[in-house]
């Protein structure tokens, strides 16, 4: 089942995201939170947090799949984004002024048969053969301006595995995600 959120919600799940980074940066805020306790925020759905400065990525990480609401997700993802991401050193409090989030919220997995069935802009994907794994969201692709062989490459390189993996056993799942950011909305 896929979400339609408001802008106002949206706009409750960016601030969240932001809140919770710098609480853990300065500790004591003065700004409150927003009320999550509508019913769609308790759902289980996957979700990225990405943070960038000036159109670059500086952290980004994300729930394939729906394991906690979406409520507790929003605040988790944050933290490891700004925080945990092994590609990049913790956000500091100078960055913090700099960053803008972006939240994608994952629609269920779908295996594909036959590549022909991926949009580029429209799925993320996710490439898995044996204990590989590896997952770029849909947007990346349109960032890039990638076609679908160079999408599915770029997700095989992201998952440690060989250049047209997909054509060597690897298995394909696609998925659509709502995106929106702070400067999106």
């Amino acid at each position: 089942m896929k979400l339609k959120l408001s802008k106002e919600q949206k706009k409750k799940l960016l601030e969240t995201a932001r809140l919770t980074i710098k609480k853990a940066l300065y500790e004591k805020i003065d700004e409150t939170f927003p009320d999550l306790s509508e019913d769609v925020f308790g759902e289980n759905y996957g979700m990225f947090v990405t943070l960038t400065i000036r159109g670059r990525l500086r952290g980004c990480i994300g729930y394939v799949e729906g394991v906690k609401p979406i409520r507790e997700a929003v605040k988790d993802l944050a933290i490891q984004s700004a925080f945990k991401d092994p590609r990049f050193y913790p956000l500091t409090k100078e960055e913090f002024k700099l960053i803008k989030v972006e939240i994608s919220i994952l629609y269920p997995l779908e295996e594909v048969k036959d590549i022909n069935e991926i949009e580029v802009g429209r799925h993320g994907v996710v490439m898995e053969r044996g204990f590989n794994k590896g997952l770029l969201l849909p947007q990346v692709a349109t960032e890039y301006s990638w076609t679908r062989e160079e999408f599915l490459n770029q997700t095989c390189r992201k998952a440690g595995m060989e250049t047209y993996c997909w054509e060597n056993g690897a298995k394909i799942f696609k998925f659509e995600a709502e995106v929106f950011g702070e400067d999106k909305i």
